[in-house]
């Protein structure tokens, strides 16, 4: 490799090779965790991603319907709660605020619950703070800003996730002649990220598959996640007899494949192409995460596709209202939005996009979903 060409590379690109010549190979949950968290070059670190004219919209993003909604949700799951006279309302991985903004604006319709709220907001973006506290400006609710979970107060608490999940780092693992390899970046011949894999097999790794996973073929690929993220959140629902929304793209089921993708400019990119400059995400594993949920004592609702969770709220009701007082072009986009949050189609998000929730067991089924 050139010096010129040394010298063009980004400082997280440099900084990964220098490590992985230091160490050798790294796993890929932990060049994850580097691209989108290091403090200083980072991908959440360094930049809004959201909207036209970032890498990619989520569905807060895609219309007020969404957003409200969930505030109509939180609402009635307050009421579940018996009405505590301070709530809790914590989002995970706000985004720029919309749809905290939208969940309040509709949640206006029981003024009781607004009185009794306290917004807090767990980021570990300073561009998206940014965003959030304009966004949220107007908003007369009490709001506060914490980088992670187990800073939020204890208390009666109404969390939502929402593309939560999707952005931790997730490990791989490769049939490999009868065992299961650890997934790495390394560098080749060229001083280029690619993918290997570690030479000696995971320890004991077979026993801890989920069944349908142990007859895998050579090549391929089981991801899983920390389940720390899933413990706190429901260590948090069951000590505070609370409830949690979490809405994620992902599978119902554990199964193989390898789900890690890079978006860029709303379209998809290699992972390795440009360190800390395109988003990472994969797949979120439900089956995995209602196991964790349900080991802590909370009960879990779910997985339902987006479609059935918006449905089920009122969506298409609430788009004819908001199409009663449009123009054509507006009830347009209205019809527009509604098909992309609830369509099956592959621009659409209503079968890829599941839905858990995850309650104290007092609580009773929680609006939207079934026993």
């Amino acid at each position: 490799m050139s010096p010129d060409f040394a010298d063009e590379l980004s400082p997280l690109e440099a900084d990964i090779r220098r490590r992985i010549k230091a160490a050798g190979p790294m796993p890929v949950a932990e060049f994850m965790q580097i691209c989108l968290s290091d403090p200083q070059h980072g991908y959440y670190a360094t930049r809004d991603p959201l909207g036209a004219s970032g890498d990619f919209t989520t569905a807060p993003e895609v219309s007020q319907m969404f957003g409200e909604l969930i505030g109509l949700w939180m609402a009635a799951v307050w009421k579940q709660m018996g009405a505590p006279e301070n709530v809790r309302v914590i989002e995970l991985g706000p985004g720029r605020g919309t749809l905290m903004k939208d969940a309040l604006r509709a949640a206006k319709v029981m003024p009781d619950f607004l009185a009794a709220a306290v917004v807090h907001l767990v980021d570990i973006s300073g561009p998206l703070r940014a965003r959030q506290e304009a966004t949220l400006a107007s908003v007369t609710v009490p709001k506060f800003w914490h980088a992670s979970l187990d800073e939020v107060p204890a208390g009666p608490s109404i969390v939502i996730a929402n593309e939560f999940f999707d952005a931790l780092p997730v490990n791989q693992a490769v049939k490999q002649d009868g065992g299961w390899h650890t997934r790495v970046v390394r560098l080749d011949e060229h001083d280029l990220l690619e993918f290997g894999v570690a030479p000696e097999p995971i320890p004991q790794f077979e026993r801890l598959l989920p069944p349908r996973v142990r007859d895998a073929k050579d090549g391929e690929i089981f991801e899983w996640r920390s389940d720390r993220a899933a413990l706190e959140l429901a260590r948090r629902i069951v000590r505070d007899k609370g409830a949690a929304l979490v809405i994620d793209y992902g599978h119902a089921a554990s199964d193989v494949g390898d789900t890690l993708q890079a978006v860029g400019g709303h379209a998809f990119a290699e992972p390795l192409s440009a360190p800390g400059t395109v988003d990472l995400t994969a797949h979120v594993d439900f089956e995995a995460l209602v196991r964790t949920a349900e080991s802590m004592g909370a009960a879990c609702f779910g997985p339902i596709e987006q479609s059935e969770l918006l449905r089920n709220l009122g969506i298409e009701t609430r788009a004819h209202t908001l199409k009663a007082n449009a123009d054509r072009i507006k009830a347009r986009e209205i019809d527009n939005a509604l098909a992309r949050l609830v369509g099956r189609s592959q621009k659409g998000m209503g079968s890829l996009f599941k839905a858990v929730a995850v309650t104290h067991r007092s609580l009773g089924v929680p609006p939207a979903f079934s026993a």
